[in-house]
């Protein structure tokens, strides 16, 4: 398991390259919960384990990790300039092969779509549907979500 924030510095690092490269939209902090919800759900159908230890919870506009929110509370982009702490991260992640397969996984089949788009396409899924709002979206529920549905 690894720390919520090195997952989302390895999104900030390929979104800000792919930003230069195709001109793509920002990272904002609505699209990487949602990108984190996809890598949680992915990861334990897969590897049977979570990637983070973080609890992925039902709001109102998808699911959200609290801390990530609570990070980037009053931003909506969550780009820029990637420190050198950042940075490590991103390598820290892409040295565990596992993660790093799903995240790659995660980035090429939901990373060129809007925020909007995947809490459309979150708001459709059992996982959300199923759980109250501003609950604990349960990793067992997630699992075998994904493992039947979504495994990429």
């Amino acid at each position: 398991m690894t720390d919520v924030f090195k997952i989302v510095n390895w999104f900030r690092a390929v979104s800000n390259a792919q930003m230069r490269q195709y001109d793509a939209d920002e990272l904002s902090q609505l699209k990487v919960m949602k990108l984190l919800y996809y890598v949680q759900g992915t990861f334990l159908a897969i590897h049977g384990e979570k990637a983070f230890p973080d609890d992925i919870l039902a709001w109102r506009y998808g699911p959200a990790v609290k801390a990530v929110h609570d990070k980037y509370a009053g931003q909506v982009s969550i780009v820029g300039q990637l420190s050198a702490a950042d940075l490590a991260d991103y390598h820290t992640v892409q040295d565990d092969e596992n993660l790093e397969q799903v995240l790659a996984a995660v980035w090429q089949a939901f990373g060129d779509m809007s925020a909007i788009q995947l809490m459309k396409k979150t708001h459709e899924e059992r996982p959300w549907l199923e759980t109250k709002q501003s609950q604990v979206i349960s990793p067992a529920l997630m699992a075998t979500y994904f493992a039947q549905e979504i495994v990429l």
